[in-house]
């Protein structure tokens, strides 16, 4: 089967999109989460060290774990796409053009971070690839393909 390939610049405005939905949700579900530590611990006597100690740890989990729940659960979803990828008529399959399964999409996740780590090269591939794959597309065995075939 053809496929037609998301192309670096429709990805790459799929995941501004991306960006900003996760983090205006993940600074709304930590401010939230940090104004109930702050009450919660200052009547319990702790310090506003200790407060802002843990409310930052919370932070930096929510923001991790809210990434990858975001990433993983939408491109395993019957949408096969984030709503970035979606709006722009993209979604993410295996090499066949299935649908991934929770496994392939962790990987895809999780490798991201050796894409951004080398100087984002694992992601600027993508415009150069036959199959226009970033690293992580290709340690995952995924496609990016336009949602209607050719």
């Amino acid at each position: 089967m053809e496929f037609r390939h998301g192309g670096f610049w429709l990805r790459f405005v799929a995941a501004i999109i991306d960006a900003i939905i996760t983090q205006v949700g993940l600074m709304l579900i930590g401010a939230i989460l940090g104004i109930f530590i702050g009450i919660f611990m200052s009547a319990g006597g702790s310090s506003m060290q200790s407060i802002e100690m843990v409310a930052g740890g919370v932070g930096y989990a929510v923001g991790l774990i809210g990434q990858w729940l975001y990433f993983t659960i939408f491109e395993i979803s019957g949408w096969q796409a984030t709503p970035g990828k979606k709006v722009l008529g993209l979604k993410v399959t295996n090499m066949e053009g299935q649908q991934i399964g929770f496994g392939q999409a962790n990987i895809r996740y999780w490798s991201k971070i050796i894409s951004a780590l080398i100087l984002l090269i694992g992601f600027i591939m993508i415009a150069f690839t036959e199959k226009k794959q970033g690293l992580h597309d290709i340690f995952a065995k995924t496609l990016v393909i336009k949602d209607k075939p050719a």
